[in-house]
């Protein structure tokens, strides 16, 4: 289903201005504690990158999507950063995921591309059939294909490891289909952050749709988990999980400043979510949650999170250039340090504020309007 010229002018005026308008921070390295919730920052040397996506590579290295810089970087759990610059200038990759064939795949919004690369940094693009798609979130389903959200045209995408596209639209308009995830059944999983609607699709392409409380709920982040699919809502300042049977249960987050992004599952089997506000947070199966501060992450940006291979969680920080690292279960990382959880957060945002997308939005800093 087409966009509207209002979200293609936004699409144009984003993808032209915004990355560019962004103020960039020195990123710090703290030292690493034994206690669950310490974090580590790893900063990344290229000059505004402003790293979104990442996930856990066949490697045991973490994959990282240089939205400013375009390139596609890798840390390895010891923190050592690689990067490798994508062909198509101004791409901006932003969604990144291990593929089926043991490379990574990655959205290039900018482009109207998905990306492939290698371990050893070999990159192939794929034209997608058409332009003003923006293609955001993208994961690997079942059928061993590549499913990946289009907010530009409002339709989910599903593309072959060869290159092999189709196309699905959204029974509602201009929803901005950002996020996506599969779920244990073979379907997959995705937020619609215009519409605040969790939405489903199976591999055959059927669409089912299931509201949230508001229509600005902005979800975004979405992950399987404990009962279901867990997402992120940072308009109700809530984390949701929503079943199979699309019965939906929301747990407010501590701090009511409205901030809260994406979400992963951790080793724990707990789920663990991003606030752009500057914390990393842990929601239980039952709702108990825990957040920890990110030191000055205020002007850091949490963005997107993933569980790494060393059994701790990862995350990327947008306005710092950095990777930060949270430990997530008891280890013997050097330099301990008392505990002292739930930690309270260093800095609590105004409730008007909205997330920063990298999509086009109305929800928070550049604004399109």
């Amino acid at each position: 289903m087409p966009s509207s010229p209002l979200i293609r002018r936004r699409l144009r005026g984003f993808l032209t201005a915004s990355l560019g308008a962004l103020l960039a921070v020195a990123a710090t390295t703290a030292p690493a504690r034994a206690d669950v919730g310490s974090v580590t920052e790893y900063p990344i040397t290229t000059p505004d990158s402003y790293p979104a996506g990442i996930t856990a590579g066949p490697d045991r290295a973490l994959w990282f999507a240089e939205s400013g810089a375009n390139r596609i970087g890798r840390i390895t759990t010891g923190g050592t950063v690689t990067e490798y610059p994508l062909p198509t200038a101004d791409s901006l990759p932003q969604g990144i995921t291990q593929g089926p064939d043991r490379a990574l795949w990655f959205t290039e919004g900018a482009a109207d591309k998905i990306g492939r690369i290698t371990t050893s940094g070999r990159v192939t693009e794929f034209p997608l059939p058409g332009t003003g798609r923006f293609p955001t979130g993208i994961a690997v389903g079942a059928d061993r294909a590549l499913w990946f959200t289009e907010p530009g045209t409002n339709t989910i995408g599903r593309m072959t490891v060869d290159g092999r596209v189709a196309e699905y639209p959204l029974p509602t308009p201009d929803s901005i289909p950002y996020y996506i995830a599969p779920a244990a059944d073979g379907s997959l999983w995705f937020t619609e952050l215009y519409a605040g609607k969790i939405g489903r699709i199976t591999r055959s392409g059927q669409v089912t749709e299931f509201p949230l409380s508001s229509d600005s709920a902005f979800p975004s982040g979405i992950a399987a988990g404990p009962g279901g699919m867990w997402f992120t809502a940072s308009g109700l300042n809530a984390i949701g999980r929503i079943t199979s049977r699309g019965e939906i249960k929301l747990f407010p987050v501590p701090v009511a400043d409205n901030q809260v992004y994406d979400i992963t599952r951790g080793p724990d089997g707990h789920m663990w979510y991003a606030v752009q506000s500057g914390r990393i947070g842990r929601i239980s199966g039952s709702g108990a949650m825990t957040e920890y501060e990110v030191p000055a992450g205020a002007d850091k940006v949490p963005f997107n999170i993933t569980a790494g291979p060393d059994r701790n969680i990862w995350f990327t920080e947008l306005l710092a250039g950095a990777v930060g690292r949270v430990q997530a279960v008891p280890g013997r990382w050097v330099h301990p340090a008392p505990a002292g959880q739930p930690q309270r957060p260093l800095h609590t945002a105004p409730t008007r504020h909205r997330p920063l997308h990298l999509a086009p939005g109305r929800t928070g800093r550049p604004s399109l309007r």
